[in-house]
């Protein structure tokens, strides 16, 4: 029984698998299209579709970089459970997918779905590896550095934490350095490179809170705002060192500031520093209630 284009693309609204499986799975069943749907529920593919109302908040951040091209990518790709982001598989994905941003640079996740990774979309390789795995698999973000620098990257944990800097006016042999200068953000997640990044509401802010702290201290209770404010902004250098990466003491050495460290080795133009995870809500079942969902399901069976 012949089929059409259409047919492929019903199957495909129908099942949510990708359009070459479903024009395989047509083929294989002559053009009838609920042996087709079966075909594809058997082979796993039309259940990867169920699968992504799901949370997906384990994953890994993983990174690539390609010196020739001066592109650097940072990624984050999520599933279910810890277990699997651990696996070599799921480690594939996450290669794989990160060389395919840097050879495309997608302007966003929308736009890297339709990247292709071989003879299939990002979009269909997601899906089927979805069926494959058994888990929802999910590309949350990713970042893309084009610099004429050096950029190094550096993921902490097996993709627990992921950073990855642009570095300019790079002096040969300063590798070690710069790969510190890595550590350092991963460990002391600064929020700005220097202290003329951080944005004037956020100054503002911050001294108004410690304003705030000091008139509610009853020490400071009859000592005049003027004189306050003037103390706050003392206190602001201890704000900078611990969000500004240049003001920030060196982890190795905290005699020694991350500029001194630096020096004129290389100036960091930019950086990101990811925690795979960060901002997505995890699924909590009570222990009971999970138990007794399954003995529901057993007792239709």
């Amino acid at each position: 029984m012949a089929f059409t284009a259409k047919d492929v693309m019903t199957l495909r609204d129908k099942s949510g698998a990708g359009m070459l499986d479903c024009k395989k799975a047509l083929t294989d069943a002559d053009g009838d299209m609920e042996k087709a749907a079966e075909l594809l529920r058997e082979r796993g593919i039309a259940k990867a579709v169920k699968k992504e109302s799901r949370i997906a908040a384990e994953g890994a951040v993983g990174a690539y970089v390609c010196p020739e091209c001066g592109v650097g990518v940072l990624l984050e790709i999520n599933c279910e459970s810890d277990f699997v982001s651990a696996g070599e598989k799921f480690k594939g994905i996450v290669a794989s997918v990160a060389k395919v941003i840097a050879q495309n640079k997608p302007a966003d996740v929308e736009a890297l779905n339709e990247c292709k990774i071989g003879d299939e979309t990002v979009k269909q390789y997601i899906t089927n590896a979805t069926a494959v795995i058994g888990e929802k698999i999910s590309i949350r973000r990713f970042e893309i550095y084009e610099t004429t620098g050096k950029i190094e990257t550096y993921i902490h944990m097996g993709g627990k934490v992921g950073v990855m800097i642009d570095a300019v006016d790079f002096v040969a042999g300063s590798e070690e350095t710069l790969h510190d200068i890595a550590l350092q953000i991963a460990a002391s997640k600064p929020g700005y490179v220097t202290e003329a990044e951080v944005p004037a509401e956020v100054i503002a802010k911050e001294k108004e809170i410690m304003l705030v702290q000091m008139q509610n201290d009853p020490k400071n209770a009859n000592k005049p705002k003027e004189i306050l404010e003037k103390i706050v902004a003392g206190k602001m250098g201890k704000f900078y060192s611990e969000n500004c990466l240049m003001d920030q003491p060196f982890v190795k050495d905290d005699s020694l500031k991350v500029s001194q460290v630096i020096g004129n080795k290389f100036k960091v133009a930019r950086f990101v520093r990811w925690e795979m995870g960060e901002g997505i809500e995890k699924k909590k079942e009570d222990l009971s209630e999970e138990v007794a969902k399954q003995v529901a399901a057993m007792k239709k069976n």
